[in-house]
């Protein structure tokens, strides 16, 4: 796409989510366009998945445009500038309803449910989800992803650069070039605890720079010189978890100055306080105790693989799809940059990875069951190609969630192929990726494991066939039964009060929220 495309993109995207005054915050991560969205009333969902741009909706804590890796990075900036010129002029749109209006009027449910009616009722399920689920524990699992996945482009790049540079080493290639290489491959990772610092304090509403500064102790050269519990510090100990703590004790400590402080000496004290006293609690307490957590988080994912091998990978494989949909799998991510700290890459995420490959198997199955729904068959079409990059949301929440039944047979397609991951790292053949974030065949780039590359990419590969396969064939099988097959397959406008006991799709009037 042009720049040109990408301006268009973000015009035609703006008037569909209701125009400036309808959108209080704009964000993005690798693959999405997050806004917030004032009155949820205003928004065209069906005009928004027709743009070619848009892979996706998702709706949760805010509204989401699945763009692609790459799109929404080029995209979020022009729609960004777009906001700034319409709010010029624009009135501001409170929260609720307009008086006398009343939302759009959905269809009603025909025999044969559309893809349309099926991202709808995704949709639903989505919100509903949301709704129930905003617990307390997955609000902070939602703002820690918040201070990590900023850092994925990082991961990713850096990642591919360290396998690029490992190739040239094997191959005996461009020795000239390999230290430079390296030195880029592995200076964001000998710094990446200021930057989750920074991030940290962002996020639960300290000064960033301050968080930052505290979290730079744990990769000072000069902690080598300390003495904690008996033992000397190493820089670095403690990693990713230990800047945390150290961030988050400093917004603690810079709220409690802001609070008592007076106003004359705030600007010279309370800065000063906040280093000081979360510096020393970070230096005689916290890292210490972040590294001996960080050190059992990689034994116990070493052994976790090597003793469980497929069992261990087939419940990894199999779960990942539900934690997803409940937002638990955030809690992965410090996980993830924690191993691949520490061991420079993390055994986890090609095991989780096959989750998406049952997923796209139960698409494929389910677009040859249904030959006569041509709209549902149509929306698995589009969002394939995406699938198969690791992009699963279109396909979870446009097809096999809603269906009820694709869904649970996509989940065993992952659990086969994480099963076979977990095998191959039981007889020795270790698996993993230099950064977190791709799934599928972007995730190709950043293999890396403890055997050569070919074998490495061998196993993954294999992998994904297994996770493919499986979930094709419990879909095909066991996706649908009878009197739900035949409800899909019902010519258009059938009878409207068709049986549809079979599986899991019903009439909803639930609006997302």
């Amino acid at each position: 796409m042009s720049e040109e495309s990408y301006r268009a993109t973000a015009a035609a995207i703006l008037p569909l989510v209701g125009g400036a005054p309808n959108v209080t915050s704009v964000a993005h991560c690798m693959t999405r366009l997050r806004l917030g969205i004032a009155d949820r009333s205003r928004v065209r969902d069906e005009a928004l998945k027709a743009l070619p741009a848009v892979i996706g909706v998702v709706e949760d804590d805010t509204y989401q445009l699945v763009l692609g890796p790459g799109t929404v990075a080029r995209v979020a900036p022009e729609f960004e500038r777009l906001l700034t010129e319409a709010r010029t002029t624009a009135p501001p749109v409170t929260s609720a309803t307009p008086s006398g209006s009343s939302p759009p009027p959905s269809a009603s449910p025909s025999p044969s449910p559309s893809g349309e009616e099926l991202a709808a009722r995704g949709a639903d399920l989505k919100a509903l989800r949301t709704a129930r689920n905003a617990t307390p524990v997955k609000l902070l699992l939602r703002r820690i992803a918040n201070i990590f996945v900023p850092l994925i482009p990082a991961l990713i790049g850096c990642g591919i650069v360290a396998g690029l540079n490992g190739l040239l080493s094997n191959l005996g290639l461009l020795s000239s070039l390999t230290p430079a290489l390296a030195a880029i491959a592995s200076g964001f990772m000998s710094l990446i605890a200021v930057f989750v610092g920074y991030n940290t304090a962002k996020e639960f509403g300290g000064t960033p720079v301050l968080g930052g500064a505290v979290a730079a102790i744990v990769v000072h050269a000069g902690v080598a010189d300390i003495t904690a519990f008996g033992q000397r510090l190493s820089p670095g100990q403690g990693g990713v978890l230990g800047a945390l703590g150290a961030a988050l004790l400093a917004v603690r400590v810079e709220k409690w100055c802001r609070k008592r402080v007076p106003g004359s000496l705030d600007v010279l004290l309370t800065p000063t306080l906040t280093i000081l006293v979360s510096g020393l609690v970070t230096v005689f307490g916290l890292m210490f105790l972040a590294g001996e957590v960080s050190s059992a988080i990689g034994t116990f994912t070493g052994r976790l693989l090597t003793d469980g091998g497929a069992g261990a990978g087939f419940v990894l494989g199999g779960l990942f799809l539900p934690l997803v949909v409940l937002g638990l799998h955030q809690a992965l991510i410090p996980i993830h940059t924690t191993l691949i700290e520490q061991q420079g890459y993390t055994v986890l995420l090609p095991v989780l990875a096959m989750a998406g490959a049952g997923q796209v198997g139960a698409a494929v199955a389910v677009h040859l069951r249904l030959p006569r729904n041509e709209s549902i068959r149509r929306t698995i079409r589009s969002a394939l190609p995406a699938g198969f990059l690791g992009i699963g949301e279109p396909l979870i929440y446009g097809v096999s969630l809603p269906l009820g039944r694709p869904f649970v047979t996509a989940c065993v397609g992952g659990a086969f192929g994480g099963g076979f991951i977990g095998l191959c790292h039981q007889l020795g053949e270790a698996v993993g990726t230099t950064a977190i974030g791709p799934s599928g065949w972007a995730l190709f780039p950043l293999l890396k494991g403890n055997r050569g590359l070919g074998t490495t990419v061998t196993v993954y590969a294999l992998g994904l066939a297994v996770g493919y396969a499986a979930g094709f064939l419990a879909t095909y099988f066991f996706g649908f039964g009878k009197r739900g097959l035949a409800e899909l397959n019902a010519p258009p406008h059938g009878p409207a009060d068709a049986p549809c006991e079979d599986h899991a799709i019903r009439p909803t009037t639930t609006t997302p929220a």
